[in-house]
């Protein structure tokens, strides 16, 4: 007997809401997973743009730029931004990511001391949605024609070329290399009109690092809480303890270049509990004394870091270790000793001693090699070079946590080596995981017959007018010539 038409529309129905049912059943858990995918670490690598840096530090300006707040350098003109934190959804391919250091150009000094150059680019955020890109920054630039200086947070600066990047995945990192990007109408004008909008700047690499989807958890059972514990101090009455301490330090940018560079071909070694932050060393576990009203610090601190270099028949023309750190503070001058040798010197007001919160924090404060390190260097530097800025933070409570070391994010080396050559970009899905629960398999071959039965009838409905292939992934964009900024 024949099913009744109107029995083929009930069973359609059925069917329909069946179906309606389960696929709502499954999206919910999709999505929760895809909200929960955090980005936590990683870097972006950028030169902004080359031949603005050549201009920068060539004849006609004769500036120069400094890194500011962790950023440091790799490859031949690229500046490395550290510990991205943001989102990321596998499932829209929707990601954004922020990045943590800055840097500073200068140049045209001026006879009052003043730069008439002066552009301060920082905190770059990579937003990536419906296959557009863009990046942001805070910048900070100086007019050529007024000298007024103008400051932007987060001024969309670059639009990023990601045709035929599929930015959807359910992996560990999302990576990208070598993306073209051009400079936008806001970008030019922060850029204090040294660049037209429309210009090609230097391509964009990315890794950041996504953090599992979260999987529900059974409720806390309560515990009891533990009786408080004495604890002791050796620290006479009045006088906060050290519970903690740290030194952050680079050294020298241009000698960690010199040293993994093609001259020197090294590496640098850290033991003893030393810390590689990208742009800087940390020295940790700082013991000592301090005292803020007088505005003096005495601490010993734990590491090493020893570059090696220039090697022949298993031997180093280039063997420098840096460890034993000491600083010292007092009558607003500080030292930082390294192998028991006065190393650099640096300003520290008793103000700068004052602690915020439990810590004591003097951020980035330049200093200079003493004669004592220059003998230490064999003559590469002199005493009364400009080293690198120095950090030191002195927790006085244990709530007072030190400041993060810059997070680069997986798979980055301790010593930076030259970018890669261009490629196509591709975000990479390092360990695949998969959002969708297991079915019986009575209904997921329900499902399976159903969803092909679907494709059958949409596939003879659009056979007429499915839309022409997607060209090809664009190539990166070819290096534009050094053109130099229209001058001052």
């Amino acid at each position: 007997m024949q099913p009744s038409g109107r029995a083929r529309v009930l069973a359609a129905a059925l069917l329909t809401a069946f179906l309606t049912a389960l696929l709502a059943a499954l999206l919910p858990v999709t999505t929760a997973q895809a909200a929960d995918r955090r980005v936590a670490g990683g870097r972006l690598d950028w030169g902004i743009k080359s031949s603005f840096q050549s201009y920068v530090t060539g004849p006609i300006a004769h500036g120069g730029w400094n890194l500011l707040g962790g950023a440091a350098t790799v490859g031949g003109s690229q500046f490395r931004f550290h510990s991205a934190q943001g989102s990321y959804d596998g499932d829209s391919g929707d990601f954004r990511a922020g990045f943590s250091g800055g840097v500073r150009f200068t140049g045209h000094r001026q006879a009052d001391g003043s730069n008439q150059l002066d552009l301060t680019i920082s905190r770059p955020t990579v937003r990536i949605s419906g296959g557009s890109g863009t990046l942001y920054a805070d910048m900070s630039s100086k007019s050529k024609e007024t000298g007024k200086v103008t400051t932007s947070s987060q001024v969309p600066l670059a639009s990023l070329a990601l045709r035929g990047v599929d930015m959807r995945g359910g992996g560990s990192t999302v990576s990208l290399d070598s993306v073209p990007a051009t400079l936008t109408a806001q970008g030019a004008k922060a850029f204090a009109g040294y660049y037209t909008a429309g210009t090609a700047l230097d391509p964009v690499t990315l890794s950041a690092d996504v953090a599992a989807a979260a999987k529900p958890t059974a409720a806390p059972t309560a515990t009891p809480t533990p009786a408080p514990t004495a604890t002791s101090s050796a620290t006479a009455p009045g006088q906060p303890a050290i519970t903690d301490a740290a030194v952050d330090w680079g050294v020298r940018r241009t000698f960690r270049e010199y040293v993994t560079g093609p001259i020197a071909k090294g590496r640098w070694e850290l033991s003893g509990g030393a810390e590689d932050g990208g742009a800087l060393f940390r020295f940790g576990a700082g013991k000592g004394s301090y005292d803020g009203a007088k505005g003096t610090l005495d601490a010993a601190f734990s590491g090493t870091a020893r570059f090696l270099g220039m090697e022949q028949d298993g031997k180093y023309g280039l063997d420098l270790a840096l460890g034993a750190v000491r600083v010292t503070i007092a009558g607003g001058k500080g030292t930082l000793f390294a192998n028991g040798a006065p190393f650099v010197t640096f300003d520290s007001p008793a103000a700068s001693l004052a602690p915020k919160n439990g810590l004591v924090a003097l951020t980035e404060v330049p200093t200079k090699l003493t004669a004592e390190g220059a003998k230490a260097f064999n003559g590469l530097y002199a005493a009364g070079t400009d080293m690198d800025p120095l950090t030191v933070s002195v927790a006085l409570d244990r709530s007072a946590a030190l400041p993060a070391l810059p997070d680069l994010g997986t798979g980055a080396t301790a010593a930076p080596s030259a970018a890669a050559a261009p490629r196509t970009p591709q975000p990479k899905a390092a360990a695949a995981e998969s959002g969708a629960p297991v079915l019986p398999l009575t209904v997921l071959a329900a499902v399976l017959v159903a969803a092909a039965a679907g494709v059958f009838v949409w596939r003879r409905r659009s056979a007429t007018t499915a839309p022409a292939p997607a060209n090809a992934p664009d190539a990166p964009a070819a290096v534009d010539d050094p053109d130099a900024p229209s001058a001052p």
